[in-house]
C-alpha cells in the first residue's frame, strides 16, 4: 500500500514540464536543488532569477510532517482555521514523549498513561481532518517519514529541525515552527529565504570503520555549527553512488547541525532500490520516468564551480572515523587523534554508555553494522566495559531486526532495547548514574550533544559517532579505543582485535512490521494500531479534548 497515491501521480505527471519550464524561462541549467525549489513556487508563473540569500520566495509543499510535541498547538491553530480538512497530505508522529527507563514494553505503557491526553487530543485531531496519525510505538518521524512518505523531487516542511532526513531520498525537506506548518496545511504560501546552494563533491569509497556518518561529522568540523546557515547542501559525484539511501539520509539530517536550510541527494539507483524495497515500487517507476530532472544538468556537474556558491571536496577514501564533541557537534576530532585530544582536554576517558539510535543512525543497516560489533564481542568472549542502549528507528526495523536475530546479538552482551522513539536523544533518558557531580563520558550514534541534552547532567561529556564506533567504545569502555588499531583483552587475558563492520543495507528476507498473518507492511500496522490512515468519514470524529 502505498500512501497518498494521487498526489504522488499528480506531482510526477507535472514535474518535468515545470522543470523544463524554468530552465526556459531562466536559460540556464539547474542544480537540482532549483529544480526543485522552481518546481514548487506557488505561483508557477513568478519564475525569475531570485537572489540567493536574500529575495523572500513563495513555495507550496506537497506535504507536513509532524511529531506529538510541536504538533499539539500546531493543530489548535489549524482548528481555528476553519477549514474541514488539511490542503496536502499530512501525519503525526508520537515519537517525543516516551522516556527511556526500564526497556521498551514498559516504557511505552508508562508513556501511553501518562499521555493520554496528548495522544487521544492528536489521535482523534487526526482523524477529524483527515491526518495520517502513527502511535507511539510505531517510530521516530523522520524514519517513518522514509519508510513511507518521501519520494525524490518533493518539497516538505516538519515541525522538527531534522525533517532534512528526507533529502536522503532526493527532497527538500525543511525543519519549521509551528505556524509555518499551519500556512502549508491550509493551502497558504509558504517563505523561505531563497537559500545559497552549497556543492559537496564526493569521490572515493569509504572504507574500514568509516560510515556516512563520519562524512558528516567531518563537514561539521570544517565549517561549524554556523557554516551553513542560509543554504541548502547538495551532494554530487561518483562517490554517493556507494553510500545506500539510509547513509544519506544520515548525512541530511546532521545538516541540521550545520544550520542548513537542508540537504539533498540525488536520485539514482539507491534511490529506486530503497524505494522497491520499502514496498513503493510504483513511486520508483514514477521517478525514473523523471529520472533526468531528479538531478544536476550535466553542465552543472562539468562545471560546479559555475552554479554553487560553494563548493566543497571530500574524498571518501580519506574520510576515518570521527568523534565530535563534548558540549557541540562541531568539536571534530579523528578517533586516531582523539588518545591526544582527551590528554590535552582533560576528558574523563572511561566511557560509561554507548546509545545507539535516535532519527540519525537508527536504519535496519546502523542496527546491522552496530550488530556485527556486538556479535564479536560475545564470540570472542571479550568483557563489555560500558551499558549499551539501543533504539530502533521504527517498527519496521525493530520487528525486522529481531527476526533476523540483530536484536539478540545485542541483548547478548548486555543491551537494553528501548522503544521505537527519540528516547536520550532529546533528553527523554531517565540514566542511573552513582554521582551526578563527577565527570563522566558518554558515546552516541545521535546528531546533538550540547550540555545537559542527553540526561540532564552537565558533568556529562557526550561524543558523536556512528553506530559502530559507539558500539565498539561501549564495549571497550575508553574514549580513545581505536578498533582499527587497538586490541582488547578477552575473559582469559588474551588480545583480541575487532573486525571490521558489515551490515546489510536491506533485510536479505524483507522488510516485516509483523508476522505475515498479521499483514504486511502498512496492513500489519493499521491492524496493530500504530497506524491510522486518513479516513473520508473524518467529518464525523469527535476530538478528544480533556
Amino acid at each position: 500500500m502505498i500512501l497518498d497515491i494521487d498526489m504522488l501521480r499528480s506531482f510526477y505527471t507535472s514535474y518535468s514540464d515545470n522543470v523544463k519550464k524554468a530552465k526556459n524561462m531562466l536559460c540556464r541549467p539547474l542544480t537540482y536543488t532549483e529544480k526543485v525549489l522552481y518546481s514548487h513556487l506557488y505561483d508557477p508563473d513568478s519564475i525569475k532569477p531570485f537572489k540567493r540569500g536574500e529575495t523572500y520566495v513563495d513555495f507550496r509543499p506537497n506535504r507536513v510532517a509532524m511529531q506529538d510535541a510541536t504538533a499539539q498547538m500546531a493543530l489548535l491553530q489549524f482548528m481555528n482555521a476553519g477549514k474541514d480538512k488539511v490542503a496536502v497530505p499530512a501525519s503525526v508522529h508520537c515519537d517525543h514523549l516516551i522516556r527511556a527507563d526500564f526497556g521498551a514494553d514498559k516504557d511505552l505503557s508508562i508513556a501511553c498513561n501518562a499521555n493520554k491526553e496528548v495522544y487521544d487530543f492528536l489521535r482523534s485531531v487526526s482523524q477529524r481532518y483527515h491526518i495520517g496519525f502513527w502511535a507511539p510505538g510505531a517510530g521516530i518521524i523522520h524514519q517513518v517519514v522514509l519508510e513511507n512518505y518521501a519520494f525524490p523531487g518533493g518539497m516538505m516542511v516538519g515541525t522538527d529541525s531534522h525533517t532534512p532526513n528526507a533529502g536522503g531520498l532526493g527532497m527538500v525537506a525543511v525543519g519549521v515552527g509551528g505556524a509555518d506548518a499551519v500556512d502549508v496545511l491550509t493551502g497558504q504560501p509558504w517563505e523561505l529565504k531563497m537559500p545559497k546552494l552549497i556543492g559537496v563533491h564526493l569521490t572515493g569509497n569509504l572504507t574500514g570503520w568509516a560510515s556516512p556518518k563520519d562524512v558528516i561529522l567531518e563537514i561539521l568540523g570544517m565549517l561549524t555549527v554556523k557554516g551553513g546557515t542560509n543554504a541548502v547542501f547538495e551532494y554530487f559525484g561518483e562517490g554517493l553512488h556507494h553510500i545506500s539511501a539510509t547513509g544519506r539520509a544520515t548525512i541530511c539530517n546532521m545538516g541540521a547541525e550545520l544550520g542548513a536550510t537542508c540537504s539533498i541527494f540525488p536520485f539514482d539507483d539507491n534511490t529506486d532500490e530503497y524505494l522497491c524495497r520499502t514496498d513503493r515500487q510504483e513511486v520508483a517507476s514514477m521517478a525514473e520516468a523523471n529520472a533526468k530532472e531528479l538531478r544536476a544538468d550535466d553542465e552543472v556537474y562539468a562545471n560546479p564551480k559555475m552554479f554553487f556558491d560553494k563548493i566543497i571536496e571530500i574524498n571518501l577514501n580519506e574520510v576515518e572515523p570521527h568523534l565530535n564533541g563534548p558540549f557541540t557537534p562541531d568539536a571534530a576530532t579523528p578517533i586516531s587523534h582523539m588518545r591526544a585530544q582527551g590528554a590535552a582536554n582533560d576528558y574523563p576517558m572511561k566511557v560509561e554508555v554507548g546509545l545507539v539510535g535516535s532519527c540519525t543512525n537508527s536504519s535496519y543497516q546502523d542496527l546491522a553494522r552496530a550488530a556485527s560489533i556486538a556479535r564479536q564481542a560475545y564470540q570472542k568472549h571479550i568483557p563489555v566495559r560500558a551499558q549499551l542502549i539501543i533504539n530502533p528507528g521504527s517498527e519496521q526495523i525493530r520487528y525486522t531486526a529481531e527476526r533476523d536475530g540483530i536484536l539478540d546479538d545485542f541483548k547478548k552482551i548486555g543491551a537494553i532495547i528501548m522503544t521505537n522513539a527519540c528516547g536520550p536523544c532529546i533528553g527523554q533518558w531517565k540514566r542511573h548514574i552513582d554521582n551526578e557531580t563527577r565527570k563522566n563520558t558518554i558515546v552516541t550514534s545521535f546528531n546533538r550533544n550540547f550540555r545537559r541534552r542527553a540526561d540532564q547532567n552537565p558533568n556529562t561529556y557526550a561524543f558523536i559517532g556512528s553506530p559502530e564506533m559507539t558500539t565498539a567504545l561501549a564495549i571497550a569502555g575508553r574514549l580513545d579505543f581505536n578498533p582499527a588499531m587497538d586490541t582488547l583483552l578477552d575473559e582469559k587475558g588474551n588480545l583480541v582485535k575487532l573486525d571490521e563492520p558489515h551490515g546489510f543495507a536491506f533485510p536479505p528476507k524483507g522488510f516485516e512490521s509483523a508476522p505475515a498473518e498479521i499483514g504486511i507492511g502498512i496492513d500489519a500496522l493499521k491492524t496493530n494500531g500504530l497506524f491510522i490512515p486518513p479516513s473520508e468519514e473524518h467529518k464525523s470524529i469527535e476530538i478528544a479534548i480533556s
